[in-house]
This record gives structure tokens, sequence and C-alpha cells, in this order.
């Protein structure tokens, strides 16, 4: 499950005309109506995308969207109303007053007093550039495998958000997102693979970096090898081992501590994890970076898991005041009719120091997992993937592909039993992880 994740509407703050008062008319007008209290979220996006389609450019879009969502109070009774585009002030609040009617009263919780002055995040840049980063990462790929067909997509994602409320709280920023995604179909008569990368920056995207990961996985995959069917360790990419920290991002979730749902929500001050993991966010990492949560709460660098020991869990206003702790500023909404909820902006994994050539020299005999089908094992931690690319390696050395491949286990025991981490992490969606090495999963294959 993905942590906090870009919104598709987001909102300009000073960027917008003078003209634009919405924000403030609406909290003015929940005023008059008898309201104790009110929030305007509002949201904005600008994204500009190139698509490529069989080795070649297919079409150019850009894509504008933006949307206001009012939250108030009357009698402390919530209602919450949205309105995507150019909206009408009264018809909003009267739709929130009259939902308010409908719910039952409430504890107000609202930041107040907090104008911050937060800087741009990122850099935008023309779109003749992500065609150019999209042609070079294809002709890359193409001088080593002319019969490989590429598709993918390069995007420039300029976001801004706005946060306003009664109570004084007026903060924004504004976010540009570059990222890329490529696929490499590769047809050898009845045997079909694809392999697929991309990358999430600020500033510049790395074509030859993608180039090069698609090319490495290629070569790996020119021999076809029936996997072992026993308990070997797995080597997981960066890539791939996404799927591990899904599952351990629920665990740290406050509403499942508070529920006890998490099977670590009475592990605090214990070990959790093999001692080689320490786990945590940071507001100012990477692409995922944001300054606050969507409640204005100023974001936090927090440790999850210190060399294996659990330290602290993340929350919104909500369930920070049910565990009678202080907000994590992870308070983030599903979308824009939503409440906020504990969601995380980023999650990192701090890395070893091998390379992902070093861990697979080390392996005598083992599996290595790249791309995979199927869902994560949840909060439960059991799971069960099918392998959809995978590669058998023997004396340290890749020998070909396997497939028809299963793997099973448990992921908290699996991060007990981790062999060795990685020095390659890299962002894969809003984590940052490096390849990894573990033991005790199981491997069914057909053949």
């Amino acid at each position: 499950m993905p942590v906090h994740y870009k919104k598709s509407m987001q909102m300009v703050s000073k960027q917008l005309p003078q003209q634009d008062t919405l924000a403030e008319q609406l909290l003015e007008l929940a005023i008059k109506c008898r309201a104790e209290a009110a929030e305007v979220y509002q949201s904005r996006s600008l994204s500009r995308t190139v698509f490529f389609e069989g080795n070649r450019l297919k079409q150019i879009e850009t894509n504008e969207a933006e949307g206001t969502a009012l939250r108030l109070w009357r009698n402390g009774c919530p209602g919450v109303a949205v309105a995507y585009g150019p909206a009408e002030p009264k018809s909003i609040v009267d739709k929130a007053l009259a939902l308010s009617m409908l719910n039952p009263p409430e504890f107000i919780q609202l930041g107040s007093n907090f104008h911050p002055n937060y800087s741009n995040l990122g850099e935008d840049v023309p779109i003749e550039k992500l065609m150019n980063w999209g042609q070079q990462t294809i002709d890359t790929i193409r001088t080593y495998y002319p019969d490989v067909v590429c598709n993918g997509d390069w995007e420039c994602d300029v976001e801004t958000t706005r946060l306003v409320n009664t109570k004084g709280l007026d903060c924004y920023y504004t976010d540009t997102t570059l990222s890329s995604y490529i696929s490499a179909e590769w047809v050898r008569g009845e045997d079909f693979l694809s392999v697929s990368d991309g990358e999430t920056e600020r500033c510049i995207l790395q074509p030859e970096k993608v180039a090069a990961q698609i090319l490495q996985r290629l070569d790996w995959a020119k021999n076809k090898i029936t996997a072992p069917n026993c308990h070997v360790p797995i080597l997981f990419t960066s890539k791939a081992s996404d799927m591990l920290w899904s599952t351990v991002q629920e665990a740290l979730n406050g509403k499942q501590i508070l529920e006890r749902a998490s099977p670590w929500a009475n592990k605090f001050g214990q070990r959790v994890t093999s001692s080689q993991l320490t786990l945590y966010q940071d507001p100012k990492a990477g692409p995922y970076s944001c300054p606050f949560d969507d409640e204005g709460t100023p974001s936090q660098s927090v440790i999850f898991v210190e060399n294996g020991i659990l330290q602290h869990s993340y929350c919104d206003h909500s369930v920070a005041k049910q565990l009678q702790m202080n907000s994590t500023g992870n308070g983030f909404r599903p979308d824009l009719g939503s409440y906020p909820t504990p969601s995380l902006f980023n999650f990192l994994v701090q890395p070893g120091l091998a390379s992902l050539q070093e861990l697979i020299v080390d392996m005598d005999y083992g599996l290595i997992i790249d791309q995979i089908l199927g869902k994560d094992g949840g909060i439960s931690g059991d799971f069960s993937i099918n392998v959809e690319l995978g590669y058998l390696v023997k004396n340290g050395q890749v020998f070909g592909r396997v497939k028809d491949t299963m793997v099973t286990g448990n992921i908290y025991n699996a991060l007990k039993q981790l062999v060795y981490l990685g020095g390659d992490a890299d962002w894969n969606g809003s984590c940052y992880t490096p390849s990894l090495v573990v033991e005790g999963l199981s491997i069914i294959s057909k053949e």
C-alpha cells in the first residue's frame, strides 16, 4: 500500500489571480451562517506528459485540474462540501451546512496562527526536454536490443496546495515533480518478456540510468532456468522490496496501533526486525518531501525503527489525541472530500554499503526478485506472490530468468532474518529503499 501519494488536484496560493479569494469568501460566509469554525483546502495541478508507443513519440498531453474542499462545524457537527473548477461560494457553504445536520457533534481540531513561507520545491522543465529524455532512453536500449519494443511516458507535474481556516492558519507550497516510466517488451518465439522501470525526481531525470537498469535485466533474461522448490536466500531488488515495506508502513500506522490491529502495537522499545534496519521519514528528502500535512501541521523527521528497535508510529491530530501524544504531521486526505487520516508522505530505509553486484556475488545459490504480480500480505504479513521477473543465482552469478514461480512466507519473519542490506537505495514511489537479501521464504516452481 502506498504511503501518502501526490494528489491529482492541487491549488495555487500566492500564484492565484488577485481576484481569486474563494477561500476567504467561504470562511467569511460560513461564520455568518453561525458555524463555529471552518477550514478550506484548495488544490491545483498542471501536468504535461509525453507518451511513447512502439519506440516512437505518440502524443503530448497537458492537463489542468483544481478543487476546493470546505469543512465546517455548526453546533459541533461537521459538514464537508467539495467543488471542482470554478465554484459559487454560497452553494458550497449551503451543502456543507446541510450535511452537518446529519452528523453527530465532534471535537474540533484545527491548527491556528500559523503563516509559514515555504520555498517552491523542484524545477519546471519544458516539454522538449521530456521528449529528449524519452527518446534518449529508448535509443540507448535499442542500440543493444534492436528487437525490443519500448513504451513509456515522461511527465512534469506542478502542484500547489493551500490550507486556510478561521483560527488563523494559512499555509501553502508549490511542488514540481518529474517522473518517467518505460517498459521494454521482448518477444522470442512463444516467450514474452516485459521489463519495466522508471524514476521520480525534482529537477532532472537520468535516461542513461533507467536505460542501464533495463539493459541489465534483459542481459540476465537471455536464458530460461527452472527455479528450485526449497528455502533459499532471496534478493529483492530495490524495485521489488517495496512489497515488504508496504506491510511495515501499515504496522507503523498510529490508527492500527490504537485499534491493536498492528502486530507491533505492544512492541515499542523492543526488537521487531534485524538490527541492520533503520526506518524513518524525512520531510526534506527526495521527490516526496512535504513541508506540512493536510491539517496544516509541519511535517517532522521521525525514526520509526532504529537498529531493529521499534521507536515511534505516525499519526494525525485525531489519533494523536487518543494515543495521548502529539501529531507527527502525517494527517493526509485520501481525496478532497475525506477527513485527514494517518498516512506517510515518504518512507526511507537506511541503506547498507554493498552494491547490487556485490550482493549477487555473495550468494552461493538463491533467487533474485525484480518484479512481482499479486498483492502484498497486508498487515498480517502473510503473503503469496507470483514472480513476474526473477533470476536464479548460482555461485555468485546470474544464470537466467525463472518462470512459473511463486514465493510465500511472512514479511515480519523475513525482516528478522535479513542477511544483507544493499547500498543501492532508490525511490520507488514514495519509498526510498535499497536491495536486500532475506531468508525464511518458500519458493514454489511449477516446473
